[in-house]
């Protein structure tokens, strides 16, 4: 199974795309799509264009991004959400499942603990991936997110055959959590 992880940005958007063989988990490709500076709605041109290309190429089965944290800045809260749906909308077009995830969720996945920094985030991608060379900020995002849709449809998986259903009729977050 091949995952790609988006970590949206409005400037810079980092992606990931990793490959799943049983146990097995390896990187096939990440880096940063830069957006520039230009006008907005050009820039979600390109991050568009630039995660529709990556699905082309690489064919991947599923799409997981970052969900929109709450920002002290509503303008860039704004900007993130428009930056997030023009990746989104690059993978829906092509009927990809999307999982979202918060960023304490993929901290809390990859490290064990949901208020994580940065560097030990990308200390973890790089030791379960092994990768010696430096990740960029934005991509080591992207393959944690990646990562952490793996963790979660595995346990998806395993909840799913425990319960005699097939996976695709299960979501775990509304099986383990109750409504109020």
């Amino acid at each position: 199974m091949l995952i790609l992880g988006i970590d949206p940005g409005s400037v810079k958007t980092g992606y990931g795309l990793i490959e799943c063989q049983g146990q097995k988990i390896r990187a096939i490709s990440y880096g940063v799509i830069k957006a520039g500076s230009g006008d907005f709605p050009g820039r979600l041109k390109i991050i568009f264009q630039a995660v529709s290309q990556l699905i082309s190429e690489y064919k991947p089965d599923e799409f997981a991004i970052e969900s929109v944290f709450v920002s002290k800045n509503a303008a860039s809260a704004l900007k993130l959400g428009q930056a997030r749906g023009a990746a989104i909308c690059a993978a829906v077009n092509v009927d990809l499942p999307v999982g979202e995830y918060a960023p304490r969720e993929i901290k809390q996945v990859l490290v064990g603990k949901g208020s994580a920094e940065k560097s030990q985030v990308a200390h973890m991608v790089s030791l379960l991936l092994g990768i010696t060379e430096k990740i960029p900020e934005d991509a080591a995002d992207a393959l944690a997110i990646a990562l952490c849709h793996q963790h979660s449809s595995t346990g998806q998986d395993r909840l799913a055959k425990a319960i005699g259903k097939e996976h695709p009729g299960i979501n775990l977050r509304k099986v383990g959590r109750r409504r109020r």
